[in-house]
C-alpha cells in the first residue's frame, strides 16, 4: 500500500469517526455501572493500571510494532497522528491492528489478587492510557472488571487526567490504585491506598510519601546477562564464516589481514544482533505461541520493549562505524546484509521456500564480507559449496521446527509458512542440497587450484565422507525431533559434531 493510499484511507476513517461521534456505538458507550452498590468507605473501588501493571509490556509499543510489521509505510503516518495528540495516535493504531490479548504476558500475582478481591464483591476497575479498543479486549478476555476507563482518541488517560477522572468517579481517597510508573504518582496522591507493582525504588519511595502503600509486587530481578541475551551471542558463531576467504587463501599468517577480518567479524556481530533484536520485537505474538520462543525476554515481558527500541539502532550504528574503519566495500556488503535481514524479519520469513533461500544467501554474504575485508575474492567453487550447504542447513532448521511443533500440536502444526504435510518435501530437498554440496567439494578437489594450494591433495578427499556423515547426522537428529537450535549453534554443543570438526581440521592441516 502506497503512502498516498494510506492518506486516502486516513481521510475516510476520519469521516467515519466524525459520524460515530454523532451516533456512538454501543461498545464504546458510557461505562457500565457496578453490578451492585458498594459502600465506598468499607470497600472502595480497586483501580488497576494496564501497561506494566496488569501486563508486563506496553500495549502502545506492541501495537506500533504490529502496525509497522503490517506495512512499514505507516511510519510516515505516525508524525501526522502524533501532532493530533497521543490519544489520537493510539486510536488510529488500534483501528489498523488488533492484538492477541490471550497471549499477553499477564502478571499472575496481580491476576490472583484481583480474583480474590472480586470474590469478596469488590468493584474492580481497569483504568489505562491504552486505547479503549485494547482495554475492552483485555477486559473481555479476563472477565474481571466492572468498568473500564481508557483513552478515547481525544483524552489520553494518563497522569493528571487519569487522577481527575478517578476522583470524579469515586471521590478523593475513594479508591485504591495499583500501578507501577512515575506518571502514576499523580493518581496515587488522590488514592486511599497504593499497590505498587514492579516499580523502581525511587517511585516506591515517592508513593510512600503520597499515600499508604498496601502492598508491593516485586518484579523479576534482571541481571546483566538478561540485557545481553537479546543480542544472541551464541549466534555470532555464524560470523566465523567471515574468516573462510582468509583461510582458504592460506594467508592467515598476515597480521594486517587478520586484524581487518576481526574488525569485519565485530561489525557483522553488531549488525546481526541488531537484526535479532528487531526480529524479536516484530515477532512477539508468534513467539508467544511457540513452546520455546515464548520464553524470550521481550515476548515474556521480562525486558521492556523500550530497551529493544534503543538497543537495535545503537548496535547497527556501531556495526557500520566499525565496518567503515575497514573498507567501503565492507560497508556496502554490510548494508546489503542488513537490508536483507530487515526484509526477512518483515516479510520473507513467512513465505515458504523464500525464507530458506534468503537464509542461505545471508550465510554466503558473510563469506563475501570476509573477502571484501581483505580483498581476496572467493572462487566460484567456494560460493557454490556455500549456497548448497547452507540451503540444506536452512531447510533442516525449518524441518526441525515442524517436527517439534508436530509433537506438541499434532497434524495441525505450522511453522512460519509451512504445514506439517510439507515436512517430507523439506527433508528431501534439504538432504539433496547437502549432498550436492559434497559433490561440489569433490569436483573442486580435482582442479588445478586445489593442487596448487595443497601439497597432499589426496588427503583432502577425506573431507567428503566427513561432510557426508555430518549432513546425514544433522538430518537424522532433526528427524528425531532433537534439533532445537540453529544447526551451526547445535554443532558447537553436540559432541559428535565437535569430533567431526576436529577431524576436518586435522585433515586440512595434514593436506597442506
Amino acid at each position: 500500500m502506497s503512502v498516498q493510499a494510506l492518506w486516502r484511507r486516513e481521510h475516510e476513517m476520519t469521516v467515519e469517526h466524525t459520524a460515530s461521534l454523532e451516533n456512538p456505538p454501543t461498545a464504546l458507550a458510557a461505562i457500565p455501572p457496578p453490578r451492585k452498590p458498594i459502600d465506598p468507605i468499607v470497600s472502595p473501588a480497586l483501580v488497576v493500571d494496564l501497561d506494566g501493571t496488569l501486563v508486563k509490556t506496553d500495549l502502545l509499543l506492541e501495537s506500533l510494532l504490529a502496525l509497522l510489521k503490517r506495512n512499514p509505510l505507516f511510519l510516515f503516518m505516525l508524525p501526522y497522528w502524533l501532532v493530533k495528540g497521543r490519544a489520537y495516535l493510539k486510536q488510529q493504531i488500534a483501528r489498523w491492528v488488533a492484538l492477541d490479548v490471550a497471549v499477553l504476558p499477564y502478571r499472575s500475582e496481580v491476576l490472583e489478587y484481583l480474583e480474590r478481591e472480586r470474590a469478596e464483591g469488590r468493584t474492580i476497575v481497569l483504568a489505562t492510557a491504552s486505547d479503549a479498543r485494547y482495554a475492552r479486549q483485555v477486559a473481555d478476555h479476563l472477565e474481571l472488571f466492572d468498568s473500564i476507563l481508557a483513552s478515547d482518541g481525544t483524552i489520553n488517560l494518563s497522569g493528571e487526567s487519569k487522577r481527575e477522572r478517578l476522583v470524579s468517579e469515586f471521590g478523593e481517597k475513594g479508591f485504591d490504585y495499583a500501578a507501577n510508573h512515575r506518571r502514576d504518582l499523580a493518581v496515587w496522591s488522590s488514592a486511599r491506598k497504593a499497590i505498587v507493582v514492579d516499580a523502581s525504588p525511587a517511585v516506591l519511595s515517592r508513593a510512600k510519601r503520597l499515600t499508604e502503600v498496601e502492598s508491593v509486587v516485586e518484579g523479576r530481578k534482571r541481571r546483566l546477562l538478561d540485557y545481553l541475551r537479546p543480542l544472541r551471542p551464541e549466534q555470532w558463531l555464524k560470523n566465523i564464516l567471515i574468516f573462510i576467504p582468509l583461510l582458504a587463501a592460506h594467508r592467515f599468517d598476515e597480521a594486517g589481514l587478520v586484524l581487518k577480518t576481526l574488525l569485519a567479524f565485530v561489525a557483522f556481530c553488531c549488525c546481526a544482533s541488531s537484526g535479532y533484536v528487531i526480529n524479536d520485537l516484530l515477532d512477539l505474538t508468534a513467539d508467544r505461541h511457540h513452546p520455546r520462543k515464548r520464553l524470550r525476554l521481550f515476548a515474556s515481558g521480562d525486558l521492556p520493549l523500550s530497551y529493544g527500541f534503543l538497543l537495535a539502532p545503537c548496535l547497527a550504528a556501531l556495526g557500520f562505524i566499525v565496518a567503515a574503519a575497514v573498507s567501503p566495500r565492507l560497508v556496502g556488503i554490510l548494508s546489503i546484509y542488513f537490508a536483507i535481514t530487515l526484509t526477512y524479519s518483515l516479510y520473507a520469513k513467512n513465505v515458504a521456500l523464500l525464507d530458506v533461500i534468503v537464509l542461505a544467501g545471508l550465510y554466503t554474504l558473510r563469506i563475501m564480507a570476509g573477502s571484501a575485508a581483505v580483498v581476496i575474492w572467493p572462487s566460484y567453487w567456494l560460493l557454490a559449496l556455500s549456497i548448497f550447504l547452507f540451503l540444506s542447513l536452512a531447510l533442516v532448521k525449518r524441518y526441525g521446527e515442524l517436527v517439534i511443533m508436530r509433537d506438541i500440536d499434532g497434524n495441525k502444526a505450522r511453522a512460519r509458512g509451512y504445514e506439517i504435510s510439507d515436512a517430507e518435501l523439506l527433508a528431501a530437498m534439504g538432504v539433496a542440497s547437502g549432498y550436492v554440496a559434497v559433490l561440489v567439494l569433490a569436483l573442486y578437489l580435482t582442479t588445478a587450484t586445489a593442487q596448487s594450494l595443497y601439497g597432499h591433495r589426496q588427503i583432502m578427499w577425506f573431507l567428503c565422507p566427513l561432510l557426508l556423515y555430518w549432513i546425514s547426522y544433522v538430518w537424522l537428529t532433526a528427524h528425531r525431533g532433537s534439533m532445537e537450535d540453529d544447526p551451526l549453534v547445535f554443532a558447537v554443543s553436540d559432541r559428535t559434531s565437535r569430533i567431526l570438526g576436529l577431524l576436518v581440521l586435522a585433515t586440512v592441516v595434514a593436506a597442506l
